[in-house]
């Protein structure tokens, strides 16, 4: 076994749990094998769960063979967060110059840096950096398994902050395969310190509990007769001593040493001395030697209550006493059996409870204000004192306040926001009016309770006077207001807050309060877009925003929301276009996602595709640096969508799969739609109608109808099913729902999600070209408007198939040219289609089977197999000749199987692959396993050639404008 946390602490003898050891062993054994197991020993105080560690973590222990990380939660530090993690990981040595250069720490593992360094430098942290420190600690966990079998464990767990506990849940979701044991003893009886994320653990992954009951008689005897050798203890005597502790072995131990110390042994006078003793015997054993012993002893056996295990020279000054004085106390309270053998520190926190009771509440409390203040003043972290500082009630003085505030900044940059708001709840207590600590609060507590960090901020922002600072906190209420589906609230509030700044700065504000404003602008074009009540509000107020230069970030942001608020509102696509070029023109400073995002969805519709793809590459390259998972995620889905009605059907289901299996694994998932709609409509576009279907009802996000931008994506991906599966009444009456939404919130591009022109091919296929006419007209003028190649080819599609008879064929012909030159493949397959139909009805059959051929080739190309066995068919019937369409082997892969067989074959490992994606290694594996079989390859090396036979390196998209 490599013992990676040191020497063990010596325990009483370990009597009673031979059965438990066994059962820790079989664990090890599959945890060994690539079974991950999480077990929680469970027991009172005093029951031997640290004894039972101990005894596993000795040489030849169930842990033999395996790396083992061990530490202690401490009772002081609950509130710290990831104290638990440097408990474990601490000993590696991987935060000092030379550590910070280990392999550990390779790839993703560094962002594990904040949650590992007593005092995290501020370039250990990234904005927002919650996620990325979880997934660093994951990885370098693996990194560490990639030695061999790695054991994790952890004493005194109901003690452990909520930071730790949330890590081991996120690592065991993604633990498949790895060969990892995570043990944690845990009290019974004790209240844990992060009750919930204890429960959310626990209820997760359904650990193997292991019970520590009470030692019965027999027990008992053996344990005395351990401690006894000389005696044979009197049967009674036992009895009496299995009566009075209850069978616990700390009390049974605490109260034999005491029998000891008096003289006494397991006999008739030991039982009578037990009759007078009666319960509670750890704190009156503990009392009873301190009575016993000088006032020094006690004032030492206090500050190692309070500090623990510190030095010498700390511990004298906090007892007020001299480092020989203290150097002595140790020894007296050690050979009492109140210290370990091996450190400064006392045996069991009920003994150091038991110390702490010798003073005074009021006493106690000027005990930790005196430690916490030493703390500080021998540069330990604010989190140490702000520990301490906790631990006292009352109203915090000017310098505790401080501290608290330091030691929230510290949380902040480490990615603990439970431990901020902690330190800065205590800080309101002293100050509850102050807006800017509110807002900080607020801001500490978005992530895991959102409720209350939006009722803060409105708390902050009624108590604001001053306009500026009322701005401020309304950018922040309306975004949070966005995150938890209530933007039209931040509407509301931020219009406000925008008026009353108007109002006081006048026609000519200064710089920084033009900046202010014009940030306060793109966050409201922003919250107002989301959805379909504000929509028309901010398409006014962006119709009358003027263009600003674009020379600041906020700036920069404005101008990707008038970007594509313009092409909402169907302008002229050159100027949208325009508009979200300049909001990408940062030569020297990086670009926030929502400066990216908006843009690369106006430069999409303006059919500017490298542009859009450069940006949302932008976007994912940042989020994977960052390990920012919603982001990267949102980003593919974008992404996704955007290659669908490019025709890229492959690719968009690589995206699609790909974005949904990281999204399954997160909390947040149940609100994302746009990954299950691109995969629902890359499967009907491949005939895959059923799955589709299934891929449709995994949406769970509840009012989709509120919202702009995904409701209406789904509305055309489940009308485009009912058609597929022969639905036509359905499939109409869903296209003209969604055209009637996006009339509602006014949102006019007639390519951003094309109903009119699916109503008039359905209409028109059936010749019923009445009614398709009225479709293909309200298409036309905004398609003309908006000026694209494929606009305008939408509109001679629409108008073709509303067409009867042979006046059909010109529209689509010029449909064929427009869409050819138009990024929008699968559509010119679709106009190759129609057109071929057109010719065959009037008797031009060599004609047409010149355009179904093509049709046929252009949808093979694109992905979509549906549409290439329609026209396949219909070649056949004209008198054409074509072999049956079947699936080529890259067809039978799965979209996350493409894109990791495409990572692969550029050169990445298995681990960059997973680390980029957001998946497990072993994820990877499974995955390469299959795309193994499936293309016939046996090695990575043969991959690349397979994937370019099978015409998997080209993409199609158009002429990539």
């Amino acid at each position: 076994m490599t013992d990676r946390a040191g020497t063990a602490h010596p325990v009483p003898p370990l009597v009673g749990r031979s059965g438990h050891l066994e059962a820790l062993a079989g664990h090890a054994a599959a945890a060994r094998a690539g079974q991950p197991r999480l077990v929680l020993l469970d027991g009172p105080a005093g029951a031997g769960k640290t004894a039972l560690l101990r005894a596993a973590l000795a040489d030849g222990g169930p842990f033999a063979g395996m790396t083992v990380l061990h530490g202690s939660c401490r009772a002081v530090e609950a509130t710290t967060g990831y104290s638990a993690v440097r408990a474990l990981f601490g000993p590696l040595g991987l935060t000092g110059r030379r550590g910070r250069t280990s392999t550990l720490l390779d790839g993703g593992a560094r962002h594990a840096l904040p949650a590992l360094t007593a005092a995290p430098q501020e370039g250990d942290a990234l904005p927002g950096g919650t996620f990325s420190v979880l997934q660093g600690l994951y990885w370098l966990t693996v990194n560490l398994a990639a030695d061999g079998p790695l054991a994790l464990v952890l004493d005194d767990a109901h003690w452990c902050d909520e930071r730790s506990l949330r890590w081991l849940d996120f690592m065991l979701r993604r633990a498949d395969g790895l060969p990892l044991l995570v043990v944690a003893a845990h009290r019974t009886e004790a209240g844990p310190a992060a009750r919930d994320a204890l429960a959310d653990l626990v209820a997760h992954h359904l650990p193997v509990s292991l019970r520590l009951g009470p030692l019965d008689t027999p027990r008992v005897a053996e344990l005395t007769g351990l401690l006894f050798p000389a005696q044979q203890p009197r049967p009674s005597f036992v009895d009496r001593l299995a009566s009075v502790t209850g069978g616990n072995p700390l009390q049974v131990v605490r109260l034999l040493d005491d029998l000891r110390a008096a003289g006494l042994g397991p006999d008739e006078a030991g039982e009578r001395r037990m009759a007078e003793i009666g319960g509670r015997t750890v704190a009156a054993s503990v009392h009873r030697v301190l009575e016993h012993q000088p006032d020094w002893v006690g004032r030492t056996a206090r500050a190692m209550a309070v500090l623990g295990d510190e030095d010498t020279a700390y511990l004298a000054a906090l007892a007020g006493l001299s480092v020989p004085h203290v150097e002595e106390a140790v020894d007296v309270l050690r050979e009492a059996g109140l210290v370990r053998a091996d450190r400064r520190e006392l045996v069991h926190d009920l003994v150091g409870a038991a110390v702490l009771e010798t003073l005074g509440a009021a006493q106690a409390a000027e005990l930790r204000l005196r430690a916490a203040r030493l703390l500080s003043d021998i540069g330990r972290p604010p989190e140490e004192s702000a520990a301490q500082l906790l631990l006292v009630p009352g109203t915090a003085d000017a310098w505790a306040l401080d501290v608290l505030r330091a030691a929230a900044t510290q949380a902040e940059h480490r990615g603990a926001p439970e431990a901020a708001a902690r330190y800065l709840q205590r800080v309101r207590e002293a100050g509850p009016d102050d807006p800017a600590l509110l807002t900080r609060l607020a801001k500490a507590l978005a992530e895991n309770d959102p409720e209350r960090s939006l009722s803060l901020l409105h708390e902050a922002h009624d108590l604001s006077t001053d306009a500026r600072a009322r701005t401020s906190t309304a950018i922040q209420l309306a975004l949070t207001c966005l995150s938890v589906q209530r933007a039209p609230q931040g509407t509301r509030i931020l219009t406000e807050a925008l008026d009353a700044l108007d109002a006081e700065v006048g026609p000519v504000p200064d710089p920084a309060e033009r900046e202010l404003r014009t940030l306060a602008e793109s966050a409201l074009l922003i919250v107002g877009s989301d959805e379909k009540s504000t929509f028309p509000q901010a398409l006014r107020r962006a119709a009358r925003t003027p263009e600003p230069p674009g020379d600041t970030p906020a700036q920069r942001q404005q101008l990707a929301m008038l970007s594509v608020l313009c092409a909402a509102d169907a302008g002229r696509a050159a100027d949208s276009a325009r508009r979200a070029r300049r909001a990408l023109r940062t030569p020297d400073a990086p670009l926030g996602t929502w400066s990216l995002l908006p843009a690369s969805l106006a430069l999409y519709l303006a059919e500017e595709d490298r542009a859009a793809d450069d940006a949302l590459e932008a976007v994912l390259r940042d989020s994977r640096d960052k390990a920012a998972v919603w982001t990267y995620a949102l980003a593919l889905s974008t992404r996704a969508m955007f290659r669908l009605e490019n025709g890229a059907v492959t690719d968009s289901a690589a995206d699609a799969q790909t974005a949904l299996e990281i999204i399954g694994r997160e909390r947040w998932g149940d609100n994302a739609t746009m990954a299950h709609t691109a995969h629902a409509t890359s499967l009907v576009a491949r005939g895959e109608t059923e799955r589709a279907e299934e891929a449709l009802s995994a949406i769970k996000r509840s009012g989709l109808d509120r919202f702009v931008w995904e409701y209406h994506w789904y509305l055309m991906a489940l009308g485009r099913l009912r058609q597929a599966r022969g639905d036509v009444e359905g499939a109409l009456e869903t296209f003209v729902a969604c055209g009637d939404s996006l009339e509602e919130a006014g949102l006019a591009n007639p390519v951003f999600a094309p109903w009119w022109l699916e109503a008039a091919c359905l209409l028109g296929g059936l010749g019923r070209t009445e009614e398709a006419r009225e479709f293909a007209e309200r298409g036309a003028a905004p398609s003309e408007r908006w000026g694209t190649l494929r606009a305008r080819g939408y509109a001679a599609l629409a108008r073709g198939a509303s067409t009867p008879g042979a006046a059909a064929v010109e529209p689509l012909r010029e449909a064929v040219a427009l869409l050819r030159s138009s990024p929008a493949r699968g559509h010119e397959a679709r106009a190759s289609l129609m057109l071929g139909r057109a010719l065959v009805r009037e008797g031009r059959a060599r004609e047409a089977r010149e355009h179904l051929r093509e049709a046929v080739a252009l949808a093979r190309r694109c992905g979509c197999v549906a549409l290439a066995r329609q026209a396949r068919q219909e070649l056949v019937a004209a008198g054409g000749r074509m072999r049956e369409i079947t699936s080529s082997a890259l067809d039978m892969l799965t979209g996350t199987e493409r894109t990791v067989a495409g990572l692969v074959a550029s050169g990445a490992g298995n681990r960059e692959v997973a680390q980029s994606l957001f998946v497990t290694v072993r994820t990877v594996e499974l995955h390469l396993t299959s795309v193994y079989r499936k293309l016939g390859v046996q090695r990575r090396a043969d991959l690349g050639a397979a994937l370019r036979a099978e015409g998997a390196v080209s993409r199609p998209g158009g002429d990539g404008r």
